[in-house]
């Protein structure tokens, strides 16, 4: 992890030296005071290098003067978005082989510095838990960077907030790389635990508990695993507060709802899925990770909003006691659903605690986020997640959160209750099927079931299947677990915040 540490704007004396440089503009302030301190040898450099300042563009300048290296980092263009935290990205990556650097931000706001520190941190995150062995140049050498800039507290400030997500995010990378032999419902459950510290309320509802409450769906789709299964409710109450004479949490009026589906592992179980890139399916708890990392930041940069996480946790996995196709159960909404694809299990636990929330805490909107449908991929591939909702206001403040940090999402299509596309989860004999009667607009297909334990709350359904791994770097991201939805609903969460 790089430790990212604001100081009064001033060049060093030495070491090595980053001068983010605006395209297609001369060198100003600090650089171009240095640059006539080296006789003009950096623009000499970027001449010949035919340097313009793009962004991503990059120039190394060895041995300059007192020096080590200087780098001068491509800023792009001023008006560019989300130029801050794109040029940190850049520019960690540019540093792999330090230990050490200096950044000047004389350039940018005193927030914008704490953005490239933001970007930093994100991109410099590595998953090394089990590495026992590594190459020299596989292992992640840069320490500390230090931002100089003329405002270092207020900076300090910002990044204070921005740091808080990036541990959030963070911690949900980590719960997302976890193999599943490690990351099963229990110890999913325990790790949430550890966030009381945070100040967050934390229950955790067990196979007993699940089973008493009624949540039917849930349970047939992790009775085929020798891991019973989890379901945590974590409260942050940042409006309400806590009743000071009772020393006991306030109880929450129309708070924000998330709600994560967190299959362990998903074998598919009798529906059995192929065993070609089956080992991915480690990561079918991703909503679940977001939404524990979502909450991992609102508690840590204490947002004055009051906030709800549920997760439903599960192994998916065949075995004499699996649920079989055909089966049918009943939820704990009281509706009876027949199982034809023990494969769309996503539906079924969301199914449940979703009709909690609503029961429990009467939320203002609730979001869910699930890896659910490869059909997603299909429609969308790995730029956008798919959104689905019964509410243009929810739809609008999520595309608006989603473009201003990067995580994009697209609206789909969603049927009223027994219309067009819900029509296909009819049953013969149950109040609802599980999945439709063909492949066609299966991603649609599975919302469709969802809203079906939706009460008439304002409501949005985020398929992130595309979105919550990546097998390249891109942008604040590096290979690996993206934590996708993190950033997206802690912007939305600001719009609540008094």
């Amino acid at each position: 992890m790089v430790e990212i540490v604001f100081a009064k704007l001033a060049l060093p004396k030495n070491g090595v030296l980053v001068l983010p440089v605006d395209e297609g503009l001369p060198l100003v302030g600090q650089a171009a005071e240095l640059d006539e301190t080296l006789g003009g040898a950096l623009s000499r450099a970027m001449e010949a290098a035919e340097f313009k300042g793009k962004a991503g563009q990059n120039l190394n300048i060895y041995n300059a003067g007192p020096y080590k290296r200087v780098l001068l980092a491509g800023a792009g263009k001023q008006d560019a978005p989300r130029r801050a935290e794109l040029l940190g990205a850049a520019i960690v990556t540019a540093l792999a082989t330090e230990s050490e650097a200096a950044i000047v931000t004389d350039g940018f706001k005193a927030e914008q510095a704490a953005e490239i520190g933001l970007g930093a941190r994100l991109r410099a995150y590595r998953f090394e838990k089990y590495r026992t062995t590594q190459k020299p140049d596989e292992k992640a050498k840069l320490k500390i960077l230090k931002l100089l800039t003329a405002e270092p507290k207020a900076s300090d400030v910002a990044w204070k907030i921005a740091e808080a997500v990036a541990v959030g995010v963070d911690f949900a990378r980590d719960l997302v790389t976890e193999p599943a032999n490690v990351l099963y419902p229990a110890e999913f459950a325990e790790r949430t635990e550890a966030l009381k510290k945070l100040g967050l309320k934390v229950e955790v509802f067990g196979q007993r508990e699940l089973e008493k409450l009624g949540f039917g769906t849930l349970l047939s789709v992790n009775q085929g695993s020798a891991h019973e299964p989890r379901m945590v409710v974590m409260q942050w109450l940042g409006a309400s507060g806590h009743d000071e004479n009772k020393k006991t949490a306030k109880k929450p009026k129309n708070p924000l709802v998330f709600v994560g589906k967190g299959v362990t592992f998903d074998t598919g179980g009798i529906s059995l899925k192929p065993a070609a890139g089956m080992e991915d399916m480690k990561w079918d708890m991703a909503g679940a990770g977001t939404v524990t990392g979502l909450m991992t930041a609102l508690a840590g940069r204490k947002a004055k909003v009051d906030a709800i996480g549920l997760i439903g946790l599960v192994e998916n996995m065949p075995s004499g006691s699996a649920t079989r196709p055909g089966d049918v159960v009943k939820s704990y909404a009281g509706k009876t659903v027949e199982i034809l694809n023990t494969d769309a299990e996503g539906r079924l636990v969301l199914a449940d605690v979703l009709y909690y929330a609503q029961q429990r805490f009467s939320p203002k909107f609730m979001v869910n986020l699930a890896t659910l449908t490869g059909a997603i991929i299909v429609g969308l591939g790995h730029e956008y997640a798919g959104v689905f909702s019964n509410s243009d206001e929810l739809v609008n403040k999520l595309v608006v959160s989603g473009e201003a940090v990067g995580e994009k999402v697209w609206r789909m299509p969603l049927s009223k209750e027994g219309e067009g596309y819900d029509k296909d989860i009819d049953s013969a004999i149950a109040d609802v099927k599980n999945i439709g009667s063909g492949r066609a607009a299966g991603s649609i297909v599975a919302a469709q079931f969802l809203q079906r334990f939706v009460n008439g709350t304002p409501w949005a359904h985020l398929d992130i299947a595309g979105m919550a791994w990546s097998t390249k770097d891109t942008g604040v991201n590096p290979k690996g677990a993206t934590a996708f939805g993190v950033r997206l609903l802690d912007h939305f969460t600001r719009g609540f915040e008094d």
